[in-house]
């Protein structure tokens, strides 16, 4: 269907990795039509490879099954799976895109995924998606979750692909009839009004460094090979094993193998080995107590937000140690395999050796992804990943193409979220004429009324891989819960959250007549929706349903006694079935929604999410606190990669006023904020009162004033932003300057500010090479303790080393000093190679000074009711999975509010907030939570308890007796904690359901007769 100028609401999302997936259900969300084209048998990318993700260490199936199954439960995105996009024609808003769908021999909708046909395979072959640790079938399933819960053929090796009259013993064993082999390749024609490109990344080849022995030493891995060994669902169920079998008891991690590295042509930092070196440390040690793990490193960059507290950690309660040094050779010990490390050390060379090595392996562009961009008509930058237009966060050369992920640039799980979110949104908004023109709405079949039924119960225990397993018997469990009453049918799955678990949970529904589940698997915050939403395809109301968490609350914290934590999961499974069978259907109430949004700051990250949501077609509250739009980039310059920042600001500023849909408030503050998700009202301090559907906070940070080395004593002492606003000025001090000091991480990274500030690194190259400019024959010296020029930025580390700047490591022990000797300015440090300590006469000293969030985050958080984190950033939903939501629904965060960062990947995180936003405002109506509170009116004495202690003023008084609005109430259960005259109740939570609860945990089950 085309309409308005041709424009075509559908999309193409090339790629199924965790951006693709996030990008595609963001959009299917607020109206568009979504096609996804993954090249594998299968979507998830790589994130089904690692076991643990940073630095939460939650995981990584049990935080992304539940966006596999909604991918491919979802009514308005097609995925077509082993297929390539090899055409492409049309303008932005109407391309035609040709795709090739490669045959995979197997008809998904017809296979059930028993895996029967794979048992019976004879060929095996290396199983890549272990990193050729193990083998795989000719005919296989790309991973245990892996949707489509269909296996496929590799026509390379499968016999009866070579010979149609060899083998075929799949197709004798297949039931369900699904195997053809005489499938054949189809192109189609995609009509869409933009592509998304997710291409994702592969892995630098490690036989390249050919001086670790990758290769022809046994135990060398890699660290993907390294993440699989360690992963439950891996080649070796969690256990951590040399080549020979046995369990190591020393490993060393090697950095930047295939990163920063000009001879092999890569010289950027892949930004997010430093970080999985030390997860996988630490997770190695949870898996082998008392092992040994070394880090070599040139730099640690835990530039990520809570990643230096993640580091502190693992030296501190895991030892791991970091050793600053360049491996000088590894060499292979015949008789033990072991391997000797030769490195050198201030102390001179070392020998040392290891019983396993793993070197952390850099992120590179795969060749498929290159040959994508030449199709579409993308430019890539020097390094072949996908060059992106100038402060736009997601916008490719061409218009209508926009850009996600590690295809864009080396990045983590949360900033590939983000930019997938920001992609979405930018979309929305250039299709924002044709929303709703190609979905189907969702629907469910009619609600069963089982409250005449007397209760069967239905339990899912999942092993979830090891983590639960690994400590609980679950079989076990399983026996145990069969005989509690009204259980009618009990099983374990390996992942219960996965989409052959889901389907199967739906059918088992129905076959039993099941009334009644209980999941025993781990948290009800990441996994119960997933479970309610299938309740409610299966026609149960979705408030019959119990979680019994025995990952957290069980094997996780007793995971050295798996007797006891085997009782405990008992015990817990045993209370959640007998509150289960006292659950009643509950009604949602549905609300209007307010389709204004209110965005709290006026800098960058604020103009741009107003913006995007103006652009996508609603209201728009811009508030500001003070008198100028631009916040903390109206003392930038420039930005890292030469980009006028005043310019840019000013262009922002106009379309900010000028545009029709933005409403300015200046030098107003918030007084007051009441209401609920789609429908809030704030009240300003001039008397104002906002209405709006949702919040999007922006309200920035700004530049510490340092305390020490006689900042604000000495003209010549200045932060990074002064001596910048120098810059630009010609200041006398900057001209005349011959002899500079830069001093990194002045006041972060200590104790009482226990973050880095990401940019201070890149910030100060940049200083660097503009004094150089100035004066070519300058002394520049940088003391650091890390340099944290990720990503791309290594360029502009490397350059000023090339243009004589020079760089002296310290310790935070031992901290450089300034004093001033004679009216001269001297800075004490010490060579960290040498070891000697020289005295320094300077003109200017440059103070990297951190990031630090206003004092008017305490207000404003206490208002909108949302959290901050220790260093009073705000806190969000999720680290990884919900980087820009708040566990508060309908607000959101984004820029220096959530947490350092730069000028473009703020951009990005409020294009991202804004597309998010957007999952509420493009709704005519929001269904209330299942679990609130209710009020007795014959107990109810109107005391006002309830109505002074709710954190989001929800009850009220009518009629001389409180009364609760269903949908402001978030179901915390403080009031009906608090009533003296206990005439409040919550949900599925009243004192006789917790009561029957933990009586059912003391169930002994009767012995046989």
């Amino acid at each position: 269907m085309i309409v308005s100028n041709n424009m075509v609401g559908s999309v193409l999302v090339i790629g199924a990795g965790i951006s693709g997936m996030q990008s595609s259900l963001d959009l299917a969300e607020v109206g568009y039509k979504v096609y996804i084209v993954e090249k594998s048998p299968g979507i998830g990318g790589r994130m089904p490879m690692l076991d643990k993700t940073f630095p939460t260490n939650d995981c990584a199936m049990c935080t992304l099954s539940p966006k596999l199954v909604e991918c491919g439960r979802h009514r308005n995105i097609d995925i077509l799976t082993c297929s390539e996009v090899i055409g492409l024609s049309g303008e932005a808003g109407n391309y035609m895109v040709q795709v090739k769908k490669h045959p995979r021999y197997v008809d998904a909708t017809k296979c059930v995924g028993c895996g029967s046909c794979s048992e019976v395979c004879p060929v095996k072959v290396p199983n890549e998606f272990n990193q050729n640790m193990g083998q795989r079938k000719a005919i296989y399933k790309l991973y245990p979750q892996a949707y489509p819960n269909a296996y496929a053929i590799d026509a390379t090796k499968c016999l009866r692909k070579k010979n149609p009259k060899a083998c075929g013993k799949c197709i004798d064993v297949c039931q369900s009839k699904a195997i053809d082999h005489n499938m054949q390749e189809e192109i189609v024609t995609l009509n869409v009004g933009a592509i998304i490109l997710c291409a994702g990344y592969e892995l630098f080849n490690a036989e390249l460094r050919g001086e670790y022995g990758y290769g022809v030493y046994e135990n060398v891995y890699t660290s993907m090979q390294f993440e699989r060994m360690l992963s439950a669902s891996g080649p070796y169920e969690g256990h951590v094993q040399k080549a020979d079998g046995t369990t190591p008891k020393k490993i060393a991690f090697i950095q930047c193998i295939g990163s920063r590295d000009v001879s092999l042509c890569n010289g950027y930092c892949s930004a997010v080995c430093c970080m999985y070196a030390t997860k996988e440390a630490m997770i190695a040690q949870d898996h082998v107590p008392g092992l040994n793990t070394t880090i070599f490193n040139m730099d640690i960059r835990a530039f990520g937000k809570d990643y230096e507290k993640y580091y502190n950690r693992a030296q501190n309660q895991y030892n791991v140690r970091y050793i600053k040094s360049m491996i000088s050779s590894v060499k292979e010990l015949p008789k033990t395999k072991d391997l000797r490390v030769r490195y050198r050390t201030p102390e001179g060379m070392m020998e040392e050796d290891f019983e396993m090595l793993v070197l952390s392996v850099g992120l590179k562009p795969t060749q498929e992804a290159v040959d994508l961009a030449k199709i579409l008509g993308v430019e890539l930058n020097e390094y072949n990943f996908c060059q992106l237009k100038e402060l736009s966060g997601v916008k490719t050369s061409k218009e209508g193409i926009y850009v996600a992920g590690v295809f864009s640039g080396p990045k983590d799980i949360p900033e590939t979220v983000m930019q997938a979110s920001a992609a979405a949104g930018d979309t929305a908004a250039f299709l924002a004429a044709v929303r709703n023109t190609q979905v189907t709405p969702m629907e469910f079949p009619q609600e069963k009324d089982v409250s005449r039924e007397e209760p069967r119960i239905g339990v899912f225990v999942c092993h979830c891989g090891t983590n639960i397993a690994g400590v609980v018997d679950v079989p076990a469990v399983v026996e145990h819960v069969k005989q509690l009453p009204y259980v009618v049918y009990a099983t374990n799955n390996l992942y219960v959250c996965a989409q052959d678990s889901q389907l199967a949970m739906k059918e088992l529904i129905e076959e039993y007549k099941l009334n009644r589940i209980v999941v025993a698997s781990c948290t009800i915050r990441t996994h119960k929706p997933l479970f309610q939403e299938t309740m409610k395809e299966a026609g149960l109301n979705p408030a019959l349903f119990e979680m019994a968490n025995i990952r957290d609350q069980c094997s996780w914290v007793h995971s050295q006694e798996p007797e006891k934590a085997t009782l405990k999961a008992k015990d817990l499974v045993s209370g959640a079935v007998a509150k289960v069978a006292t659950l009643n259907a509950t009604k949602k109430i549905t609300v209007g929604v307010n389709h204004t949004a209110l965005v709290i700051g006026g800098g960058v990250s604020g103009m741009t999410s107003a913006l995007s949501l103006a652009d996508q077609g609603y209201n728009v509250h811009l508030l500001e606190k003070s008198n100028q739009l631009g916040g903390m980039a109206l003392r930038i310059h420039e930005g890292f990669n030469g980009e006028n920042i005043p310019v840019f600001v000013q262009q922002l500023v106009d379309k900010v006023k000028n545009n029709p849909s933005i409403n300015l408030y200046m030098g107003n503050d918030i007084e007051e904020v009441t209401g609920y998700i789609g429908n809030f009202k704030t009240k300003l301090d001039s008397g104002e009162v906002l209405e709006h559907g949702i919040s999007i906070i922006a309200t920035g940070a700004e530049e510490s004033k340092p305390t020490e080395y006689l900042y604000g004593q000495d003209s010549r002492v200045m932060t990074q932003l002064e001596l910048d606003e120098a810059i630009v000025n010609n200041d006398p001090r900057v001209k005349s300057a011959e002899n500079i000091v830069m001093i990194q991480c002045v006041g972060s990274r200590e104790d009482y500010r226990p973050y880095c500030s990401r940019i201070c690194c890149t910030k100060t190259m940049k200083l660097a090479l503009k004094l150089k400019e100035i004066n070519p024959d300058a002394s520049i010296i940088v003391l650091y303790r890390d340099i944290r020029t990720y990503s791309f930025n290594e360029d502009f580390y490397r350059e000023a080393r090339s243009k004589g700047v020079i760089f002296f490591r310290y310790d935070v022990e031992n901290k450089p000093k300034v004093q001033l000797v004679d009216g001269k300015l001297r800075v004490t440090a010490t060579d960290h190679i040498m070891g000697e300590t020289y005295d320094i006469d300077v003109d200017l000293l440059t103070l990297a000074a951190p990031i630090v969030p206003p004092e008017s985050n305490h207000k404003l958080s206490q208002l909108l009711k949302v959290p901050l984190n220790p260093d009073n950033f705000y806190q969000e939903a999720h680290m990884k999975l919900r980087p820009v939501d708040f566990s508060a629904e309908g607000i959101y965060m984004c820029g220096l509010a959530h947490g350092p960062k730069s000028i473009e990947e703020s951009i990005s995180q409020a294009k991202a907030a804004a597309g998010r936003a957007t999952s509420i405002l493009s709704r005519d109506e929001l269904e209330s939570s299942g679990v609130v509170a209710v009020v007795d009116p014959a107990l109810c004495a109107a005391c006002l308890t309830c109505v002074r202690l709710c954190p989001f003023k929800a009850p009220r008084i009518k009629e001389h007796k409180a009364e609760i609005e269903a949908v402001v109430c978030q179901g915390c259960g403080s009031c009906a904690g608090e009533c003296p005259n206990k005439a409040i109740t919550l949900q599925s939570y009243s004192p006789k359901q917790l009561g029957v609860q933990v009586e059912g945990m003391f169930f002994q089950p009767r012995p046989e007769a």
